[in-house]
C-alpha cells in the first residue's frame, strides 16, 4: 500500500529536489509574468464587461460613460503599480504587503492585511474557475450542467501541476497565457484597422438591438451611486496586482529589479488591453444588459447574449472562423489559469506567517519539489469548500471579490508613507532625500486611489455580500491572534529553565504490563532489566479470573524473580486500573520517575493494525498525561513486517547468503529473523535472572 502511494506521488508531483537546488527552481521574468499576473490579465476578460453590465441598469446611453470610468480605473491602476514598484525595491523578502503594514504600522495592521489576502487569494481561485465554467458552459452544455464538478476537479489539476513547483507550473501556463495576450491584442488591433483604415463596417451581433433601464427613475443621488458601483465592479482588473510584491523570493537575482520590471510589464500590458476591450466595444456597438429577457427590446429570433469577449471576437473575426475560436477559448483557458496567481501567492504569505507563528508551522515547509505544499494544499481544501457552497454562481461570489485586495492596497500604501518618512528623518543627502520624497509622493496618490475605491467598494458592495468577506477577515484575524498566543505560551513554558528543579529523581521505579507470557513480553522483561531500574515489577490486569489463573501459574513456573502483581479490574477495563496504580506508585513515592514498558507488535501490513496494538495506543495515550511517567514501546516485529523492512533495507551479507530481495529469501529471512529473536529474548531474561 505505501509503494503504491509511493508510486502516485511520484507520478503527480515528481522525483524530490535536494534543498541546495532552490535556486534552479527560480524565475526568469518571461515566466515570472505568466506565473504571477495570469489573475491580474485575466481580469481583463470580465472586467470591462462588469462596466457595461452595471450600467445597462440605466440603459444603452449610459454606455457613453464607460470610457471614462475605464480611464478612471486606468487611473487606479498605474497608480497602483508605480505604488507596488516602491514596494518590492524597499521590501524584497517576500513579505509584501503584510511586511509593509506589519513593520510601519504595527502587528494589527499586518494581521489585516494578511487576513484580507489570504481570503482574497481564496476568493481568487473560486470567482476564476467558476467564472471559467461559466464561460466554457456556454459552450458545453455539459459542463453548464455540472458546473461544481468540473471546478472541484479544475482545482485538483492546478494543484497537481503546482504541487510539481513553481517552475514547472510557470512553465506549463505561459503558453496559455501569452496566447491570451496575443489573441486580444490581435483582436483590438484588427479590430481597429478594419473600422479606421480599411473603412469596414465591423459591428456586433447585439449592435442596433434596443435596450429599456430596468429604472427609468435613476436621477440624481441614484445615477451617481450606480457610476460608482460600475466602477467598483470595473475595480476588478486590479485584482493580482500585489501577487509579484509578495513573490519577490521566487525571481532570479536581481530578486527586487526583476519583481518591478515584471509589475511595470503586467500594468502596461493590462491597461492596454482593458481601455482597447472598453473602446473596440463601443466601435462595434455591443449590447449588453444584466437582464437581457427584461432589457432587450425584440431580439432577433433565438438571439442569444454573449460574453463581451465572445462578441467582439465574432464581430472582429466575422469572416476569419478560427480567430473567433481561438481568442474564445485561449479566454476561458486563462480563467481558469488565473487561480495560478493564488496558487503562487497563498502559500508564500502563509510560509511567512507561520514562520512568524501566527500560522501553524507545517505551512513553512517546503515539499519535494521545494515548493510550499501545504499551503497549496490548503488554499485548494478551502477554494473547494467555496464553490460547493455557493454552487459555482459567479453572481454569488463576485460582491465577495476586490474588498480584500484594497484593504492591503490601502494599508500598504500607508505604511509605505511612514517608511519614507522614517527614512528621511535620517537622511541628509539631497539626491537621496529628493527620490524618497518622489516614491513618498506616488505613494501617496495610490494611498488616495486605493482609499477611495475601499471606501466606494464598502458603500456598493456591503449589501451585496461584501460583509460576508468582512466577517471572513475578522475571523481570520482572530484565529491568528490566538495561534501566535499559543506558540507564545508554549514558548514561555518550555524556556522557563529556573522554575523546574534540577535534582534527579530519587529512583526509577520500572513496570512492565502483561497480558500473555509470550516472545513480547519476554524481550519486554529482558529490556527493562537491562535498564538497571531501582524497583521492577510485571503488572497485569485481571479481567478474566481463568486466563489470569493461567498467568500466574505459568509465571511461578518460569521463576523470573521479578514480582508479578495482578489488578483487579471488576468492570473489565485495562487502561482505567493501570492509570490508577501508576498514580498510587507516584503519590506514594513522588521524587521517583516510573517508566512503563509496553510491549507492541510490528505489523506490515496496514489492516493488521486494526487487528493488533488497540489497547496500548489508547494506554500510551492517557499515560503520555501523567507527570513523572515515562512511556518505553518495546517492539516485537512480526513475519510480516520483514517485507516492509526488506523493501528499505537488506541486511549486512544477506546476499552473499542468497537471502536477498527474491520471495523465497525474504521468507527464510523472516523465519530466521523470528527465531533468533525468540531466541535472544530467552537469553536475556535468563541471563537478567542470573545476574
Amino acid at each position: 500500500m505505501s509503494k503504491f502511494a509511493t508510486a502516485m506521488k511520484r507520478l503527480l508531483v515528481g522525483q524530490p529536489f535536494r534543498s541546495d537546488r532552490l535556486a534552479h527552481t527560480l524565475l526568469p521574468k518571461r515566466i515570472a509574468l505568466p506565473v504571477f499576473a495570469s489573475d491580474a490579465l485575466s481580469s481583463v476578460a470580465y472586467a470591462p464587461e462588469e462596466i457595461f453590465v452595471t450600467l445597462s441598469i440605466a440603459g444603452i446611453a449610459s454606455f457613453t460613460l464607460a470610457p471614462w470610468v475605464g480611464l478612471v480605473i486606468v487611473v487606479v491602476m498605474l497608480a497602483v503599480v508605480a505604488s507596488y514598484r516602491q514596494n518590492v525595491h524597499a521590501y524584497p523578502s517576500g513579505g509584501g504587503d503584510y511586511e509593509v503594514a506589519t513593520v510601519n504600522l504595527g502587528r494589527h495592521a499586518g494581521l489585516t492585511v494578511a487576513s484580507a489576502l489570504l481570503v482574497d487569494y481564496v476568493l481568487t481561485v473560486a470567482v476564476s474557475i467558476s467564472s471559467a465554467a461559466a464561460n466554457i458552459g456556454a459552450v458545453v452544455p455539459f459542463i453548464a450542467e455540472h458546473k461544481v464538478a468540473f471546478c472541484v476537479v479544475a482545482i485538483v489539476l492546478i494543484t497537481a501541476i503546482n504541487l510539481r513547483g513553481i517552475r514547472e507550473s510557470g512553465s506549463a501556463f505561459a503558453i496559455p497565457t501569452y496566447a491570451f495576450m496575443i489573441g486580444i491584442f490581435v483582436m483590438v488591433g484588427w479590430g481597429f484597422f478594419r473600422s479606421f483604415v480599411l473603412g469596414d463596417s465591423v459591428r456586433a451581433a447585439s449592435a442596433g438591438i434596443e435596450m429599456h433601464a430596468q429604472n427609468d427613475h435613476l436621477m440624481g443621488f441614484a445615477f451617481i451611486f450606480l457610476v460608482l458601483r460600475a466602477f467598483t465592479q470595473g475595480c476588478a482588473a486590479l485584482t493580482g496586482v500585489e501577487a509579484i510584491s509578495n513573490g519577490v523570493p521566487a525571481f532570479r537575482k536581481p530578486k527586487s529589479r526583476n519583481a518591478a520590471s515584471t509589475l511595470l510589464m503586467l500594468g502596461l500590458i493590462s491597461v492596454s488591453m482593458f481601455m482597447g476591450m472598453i473602446y473596440l466595444a463601443k466601435a462595434t456597438g455591443v449590447v449588453i444588459a444584466e437582464n437581457p429577457s427584461e432589457q432587450l427590446v425584440n431580439p432577433p429570433a433565438g438571439y442569444q447574449q454573449n460574453t463581451l469577449v465572445a462578441q467582439l471576437a465574432q464581430a472582429v473575426f466575422s469572416d476569419f472562423r478560427p480567430g473567433y475560436f481561438f481568442v474564445t477559448l485561449v479566454t476561458a483557458l486563462i480563467l481558469v489559469l488565473a487561480a495560478n496567481t493564488a496558487f503562487n501567492g497563498f502559500p508564500v504569505l502563509g510560509s511567512i506567517l507561520a514562520q512568524d507563528r501566527y500560522l501553524p508551522r507545517q505551512l513553512h515547509t517546503r515539499g519535494d519539489r521545494l515548493a510550499f505544499s501545504n499551503g497549496i494544499l490548503f488554499l485548494a481544501a478551502f477554494a473547494v469548500v467555496l464553490v460547493v457552497a455557493f454552487g459555482a454562481e459567479v453572481s454569488k461570489l463576485i460582491p465577495l471579490y476586490t474588498v480584500g485586495v484594497f484593504v492591503s492596497f490601502t494599508l500598504s500604501q500607508t505604511g509605505m508613507i511612514r517608511h519614507w518618512n522614517r527614512l528621511l528623518r535620517t537622511e541628509t543627502d539631497p539626491s537621496a532625500r529628493r527620490r524618497m520624497r518622489r516614491s513618498q509622493a506616488i505613494n501617496a496618490f495610490g494611498q488616495i486611489m486605493t482609499g477611495s475605491v475601499l471606501v466606494i467598494v464598502l458603500i456598493t458592495k456591503f449589501t451585496k455580500g461584501a460583509w460576508i468577506a468582512i466577517a471572513a477577515m475578522a475571523a481570520i484575524f482572530a484565529l491568528m491572534t490566538a495561534i501566535r498566543k499559543h506558540y507564545d505560551r508554549v514558548s514561555a513554558e518550555l524556556q522557563r529553565m529556573g522554575d523546574e528543579p534540577t535534582i534527579l529523581p530519587s529512583r526509577n521505579h520500572a513496570i512492565v504490563l502483561v497480558s500473555t507470557l509470550h516472545l513480547p513480553t519476554l524481550r519486554a522483561l529482558a529490556y527493562a532489566k537491562a535498564t538497571r531500574p531501582d524497583v521492577l515489577e510485571a503488572v497485569t490486569v485481571n479481567v478474566d479470573d481463568a486466563d489470569t489463573r493461567k498467568l500466574v501459574a505459568e509465571w511461578d513456573k518460569q521463576d523470573f524473580r521479578t514480582p508479578l502483581k495482578v489488578i483487579e479490574s471488576p468492570y473489565r477495563e485495562i487502561t482505567k486500573p493501570v492509570l490508577d496504580y501508576v498514580k498510587r506508585v507516584r503519590s506514594s513515592n513522588p521524587r521517583d520517575v516510573v517508566t512503563v514498558f509496553i510491549p507492541e507488535y510490528v505489523v506490515g501490513r496496514w489492516w493488521e493494525q486494526l487487528l493488533h496494538n488497540q489497547s496500548a495506543l489508547r494506554l500510551k495515550g492517557r499515560l503520555l498525561f501523567q507527570p513523572g511517567v515515562m512511556v518505553t514501546s518495546v517492539p516485537w516485529q512480526l513475519a510480516s513486517s520483514a517485507k516492509v523492512h526488506d523493501r528499505s533495507v537488506v541486511a549486512p551479507g544477506a546476499v552473499r547468503r542468497g537471502l536477498d530481495t527474491q520471495a523465497d529469501g525474504r521468507e527464510a529471512l523472516a523465519a530466521k529473523s523470528e527465531a533468533v529473536q525468540s531466541q535472544t529474548a530467552k537469553t536475556q531474561a535468563e541471563k537478567s535472572d542470573k545476574s
